[in-house]
């Protein structure tokens, strides 16, 4: 029983299950009454959620995508910040956003499948790489508006996360760029079908 009441060991199981919530599809089929793993690239998504609800009501649309990305994001973060309230190590800070990705994209709730991880890697980022995160996010955004594509603009943002956060931290408080590197590579797989369209010209737009 002492492998419940560890605190680290309830962080961790809570990292993953909250991450696994997928807001996406709850909110699709509340308030759209649409099944998103059924549809458009079956992602729980915000992408996903805006193309699929677009097609019903575009207004609706846009409000769903935006509360899809600052809930996926905020299941990230704000387990992490009451870790730093009560002073858990940053090793363990890690493992947490290690597992709310994770938890993102394979979510238990839905037999191992969920999202792409971008939401909930920018939350638990911005908690733990703040101002490598803002640099990521800036060019998240701008290519967003310019290119209109919301994968290759998602992982352009990740790579400027990364890289400058390579540069910002020094070890990131446990001594390695690992924990990062990690996350980075689960949101990078999980893009591969995208990827592939995006070398052939095939990825759709977002408009």
């Amino acid at each position: 029983m002492e492998f419940f009441t560890n605190q680290n060991i309830i962080f961790y199981l809570l990292a993953y299950l909250i991450g696994s919530i997928p807001f996406g599809l709850i909110l699709a089929k509340t308030f759209a009454g649409v099944d998103i793993k059924s549809q458009g690239s079956k992602s729980i998504g915000a992408t996903n959620v805006l193309r699929v609800v677009k097609e019903k009501d575009p207004k609706l649309a846009k409000k769903l995508g935006i509360a899809t990305v600052i809930l996926d994001a905020l299941k990230g973060t704000i387990l992490l910040i009451i870790g730093l309230y009560l002073n858990l190590s940053y090793e363990t800070l890690w493992a947490m956003a290690v597992l709310s990705v994770l938890g993102h994209c394979y979510s238990i709730y839905l037999g191992l499948e969920g999202g792409k991880g971008v939401a909930t890697g920018l939350g638990v980022y911005i908690v733990l790489i703040p101002y490598a995160t803002l640099i990521g996010a800036i060019v998240w955004i701008v290519c967003a508006k310019v290119l209109k594509i919301s994968s290759l603009s998602s992982l352009l943002g990740l790579i400027a996360a990364v890289i400058s956060a390579t540069f910002i931290y020094d070890g990131l408080n446990v001594g390695s760029n690992v924990p990062m590197y990690l996350i980075a590579f689960i949101i990078l797989y999980k893009h591969i079908p995208n990827i592939i369209r995006i070398v052939k010209g095939e990825e759709k737009k977002v408009i």
